[in-house]
């Protein structure tokens, strides 16, 4: 297909991405050639007597390629007669390309799979043209289509079509990118790695899966849900799941597909359907809460095996080298009874504390090195108690609120009282010189939990 044409009768080239044809000098140019292609149809006209060839690559190589016009989808097409004039339209595949298509053959025979590239499979009375297919258990097949950024911006148009052929035909389709943009369609299941050269794709480090693959979190929708309701309401009290991100290995989603203990998804919510990938645990428990979202369903059976260091090297982009410093390593673990004992007051530290010669002739870099304070020895003002007593209390009321206007309220008083308090226990852990961190930890514990204080 082309989409430059050239009639040779009315000597004018004609572009068929532009709705006027790049005449607007004729308003009706498209009815009317097409109108008259299709009559020469109808008559079994042969082709190279429609006085329409090929006035893109194949002009321009001095080639007398002739053509037909169709519409397919809405959208129109010129058809070259000949298989090799339409050859010569076809980008040479990219070094990434191939290397993709290496590492899908190479992931399936490892995990005990038979796949092959550019595999023609009959559809009916047409063809599927699968860049990579893999032959897996139970009579799974796993058609791998990659799109990388080297393609143009037409490159996607009837994806969905060819996913829907290959899914009536047996065949799950996969689509791998690594182009964000395509990555955020939902026309099919696509998933996406890093933009990486072929020498980095095609090496045996582990690549990795930054989108496409998702773990479902099933909750219970009331006043101690995390996520917010779907449904728009407040809280509806039905049970939900909603798709979380999650990282997979390549080679480890080429082989689970295979096996059927990753699959593909449609994911409904109010406004769109999203297709991705989860496990087929998660596949199970979503088809379960879509039957009846009264209750969660059942939880996992099988505990999840645990994670274990790769033995192999990341496939990523070089990037900054983690060196071993002792300013970064990290202090000891304070021990308990260090955290819970009573400890003496002190007194008000000065306004300009000295500093110790070591520390004035420390490096600038040394300077941003954040130097984790001292665990906290001293006891807690009463004044950094009583700003987090009154926050917590904001809270508490907020949740005990059911208007939106006065939750909304309440929310802003809820934001200053805790502000109030964390503003102060920054600036007495600064000023005493401790480590923030534990400051807050020791205050909130003391609020919420003062039975675990120990007695002096």
């Amino acid at each position: 297909m082309a989409n430059i044409v050239w009639h040779t009768k009315l000597r004018i080239l004609i572009d068929l991405n532009k709705d006027d044809l790049d005449h607007p000098e004729f308003p009706d140019l498209w009815e009317t050639i097409y109108r008259i292609d299709r009559y020469h149809g109808r008559l079994r006209t042969p082709v190279h007597e429609r006085e329409l060839q090929c006035g893109g690559v194949c002009r321009e190589q001095g080639v007398e390629a002739w053509m037909h016009l169709r519409v397919r989808n809405g959208r129109r097409e010129a058809v070259h007669e000949r298989s090799e004039d339409e050859a010569r339209h076809v980008v040479p595949m990219s070094d990434e390309h191939k290397a993709y298509q290496e590492r899908i053959l190479r992931a399936a025979e490892e995990g005990g799979f038979h796949g092959d590239s550019e595999v023609r499979t009959r559809a009916g009375r047409s063809w599927i043209q699968t860049d990579t297919l893999v032959e897996g258990s139970d009579g799974r097949r796993i058609g791998w289509e990659v799109q990388l950024s080297t393609i143009g911006s037409d490159g996607l148009c009837g994806v969905r079509a060819r996913a829907a052929k290959a899914e009536k035909n047996g065949i799950t389709p996969a689509w791998h990118t690594d182009r964000s943009d395509y990555a955020q369609r939902h026309d099919t299941h696509w998933t996406r790695s890093d933009n990486l050269p072929a020498y980095v794709i095609a090496r045996s480090g582990d690549l990795r899966v930054v989108s496409g693959f998702r773990k479902l979190d099933f909750w219970h929708c009331d006043v101690h849900a995390v996520h917010p309701c779907p449904n728009g309401v407040r809280r509806c009290g039905k049970a939900h799941a909603t798709p979380v991100p999650k990282d997979v290995l390549f080679d480890v989603l080429v082989r689970r597909t295979a096996a059927g203990t990753i699959v593909p998804i449609q994911f409904r919510t109010p406004t769109k359907l999203h297709r991705f990938w989860v496990t087929d645990t998660d596949q199970d428990r979503y088809h379960d809460l879509l039957s009846d979202d009264t209750q969660l369903p059942e939880p996992a059976i099988d505990a999840p095996a645990p994670a274990s260091a790769s033995r192999n090297r990341p496939t990523c982009r070089p990037g900054l080298i983690a060196t071993t410093s002792p300013l970064l390593t990290p202090p000891a673990a304070p021990s308990p009874a260090t955290l819970h004992s009573p400890l003496p007051a002190q007194p008000r530290s000065p306004a300009t504390e000295a500093i110790s010669g070591t520390a004035t002739s420390s490096s600038a870099e040394t300077d941003l090195v954040p130097r984790p304070g001292p665990a906290i020895q001293t006891g807690l003002p009463d004044t950094l108690i009583v700003l987090q007593q009154a926050a917590d209390t904001e809270h508490v009321k907020l949740q005990q609120l059911a208007d939106n206007e006065e939750r909304r309220q309440q929310r802003s008083v809820w934001f200053e009282a805790a502000h109030a308090a964390q503003s102060a226990i920054t600036q007495y852990a600064r000023t005493k010189r401790l480590n923030r961190y534990e400051v807050e930890k020791e205050i909130r514990r003391l609020v919420r939990h003062p039975e675990n204080t120990p007695a002096e």
